[in-house]
């Protein structure tokens, strides 16, 4: 690819062999290279077969309106819905499919952080959310890349809303800062810099080490079950000490670097599609630079205020406001049009990453493109029947699975499918039964 001077790295199987003491202990910048041998670059001369596959995922958190995005048709003679005719040049390479939903995730807009969960009751008392599908993906493939995922927002809201859930169910904020974001991926900082920031690591991983040996000296002390809460709790200060240690080997490593000029941020939340439409080059930014191979983007809508539909219009209302249109004429009009524009971002995401080549194909053909939401119908607070294209990574595209709208598949099918297309041996994620077979290649 040819914007950038990739750096691109996988760690080897026998990485997990090394002490995690010893490396604290014995490695500082001046020892960095011997500790790098282990990491393998990723050459963009690899065979096709090798390249790696990537996973974009991108939620409005009202959706779309549904009439205008579903086709009337199914299977591959569909006629293209209003919505869909946005991205006629990309048939072949998208597939919508409806009757998708994610069972007992009812509850108008709580259901918003569930999307890439499937957390069943999300508005029951004690309710705890699950882990998302980006984090167990990146659990599976392990720290192939500088961030094992990006995890970013549109006018987010970012103490109650994310896509993105460790295991243990604790959301992990968004990113919205364009220019943070190309800092931490392509902004090297001079060797004081890299000091301080391993020295920080090195920090926190001495007050894992205590923690572990205090917790460990009470152990046989508790109950059977403060024992398995303690274990639970371990295994989660494992994982953070881990991920620390494979902190600290990127940060040895030189950056890529891009001819692409450093952003500006946009902070006027009026200027919605013009905030979308930089999150969208970010994400895209990243995966072609291989920073990452998962990136998460939550179009929190919710939060948007009045917003520009064209440079001389605003809106009548906010978008949630807008949302529950009641059928009103100029409410809908309003929305159509902020979806017709949403697919025109689209279209432009598929048109950069159709024209970016990787080894003998298109990037578009390595990444797969999840757009969808939690909101069937946001006007009704409908959580089924939710709209989902999903687009690139190589599948048979170019079709409409429609499955029964008064019976939905679990979306969670569409899940297992899409890890598996990773490389990902997976053969359940939260709700599933199953995968969806017809968009395998």
């Amino acid at each position: 690819m040819n914007h950038f001077n990739n750096h691109k790295s996988s760690i080897d199987n026998h990485q997990s062999n090394l002490s995690r003491r010893r490396f604290l202990r014995g490695a500082g910048v001046t020892l960095a290279l011997p500790f790098l041998d282990i990491l393998r670059s990723v050459s963009a001369k690899q065979p096709d077969a090798e390249l790696p596959r990537r996973m974009l995922l991108i939620s409005n958190n009202l959706g779309v309106l549904p009439k205008p995005f579903f086709p009337e048709g199914t299977g591959r003679d569909y006629e293209l819905s209003p919505y869909l005719a946005d991205l006629a040049e990309f048939r072949d390479d998208f597939t919508v499919i409806s009757g998708l939903s994610h069972p007992d995730v009812d509850g108008g807009h709580s259901t918003e952080n569930c999307f890439l969960t499937a957390a069943r009751g999300p508005t029951k008392s004690g309710f705890r959310n699950t882990i998302s599908l980006d984090q167990f993906a990146a659990e599976r493939l392990g720290p192939v890349t500088r961030f094992p995922t990006l995890n970013l927002g549109v006018n987010i809201d970012k103490a109650n809303r994310s896509l993105s859930w460790t295991r243990d169910g604790v959301l992990l904020p968004a990113e919205d800062s364009a220019s943070a974001l190309f800092g931490k991926m392509f902004v090297q900082g001079d060797q004081a810099a890299v000091e301080r920031q391993l020295h920080q690591l090195d920090e926190q991983g001495s007050i894992l080490d205590t923690l572990l040996d205090d917790t460990r000296q009470f152990r046989s002390h508790l109950g059977r079950d403060d024992q398995s809460r303690l274990d639970q709790y371990l295994t989660s200060v494992r994982e953070i000490e881990e991920r620390l240690h494979v902190a600290r080997q990127w940060e040895l490593r030189p950056k890529p670097t891009t001819d692409q000029q450093p952003p500006d941020d946009i902070r006027d939340q009026k200027l919605f599609f013009e905030k979308f439409d930089l999150m969208l080059s970010m994400a895209r930014l990243a995966l072609e630079s291989d920073s990452t191979r998962i990136v998460t983007l939550m179009v929190d809508a919710f939060a948007t205020p009045v917003f520009k539909l064209h440079p001389d219009q605003n809106t009548t209302d906010g978008y949630h406001n807008l949302s529950h249109h009641g059928q009103s004429e100029s409410k809908v009009q309003q929305l159509q049009d902020a979806d017709h524009q949403q697919m025109t971002l689209l279209r432009k995401l598929f048109g950069r990453l159709a024209e970016t080549h990787e080894g003998e194909g298109r990037l578009l053909d390595r990444t797969m493109i999840l757009f969808g939401s939690n909101m069937g119908d946001a006007n009704t607070h409908d959580n089924t029947n939710l709209p989902i294209l999903l687009a690139g990574g190589g599948f048979q595209h170019g079709q409409h699975l429609a499955f029964r709208r008064d019976h939905n598949k679990p979306l969670c099918n569409l899940y297992v499918t899409m890890l598996q297309h990773l490389g990902i041996e997976a053969d359940t994620f939260g709700s599933s039964a199953g995968t969806l077979n017809e968009i395998k290649s």
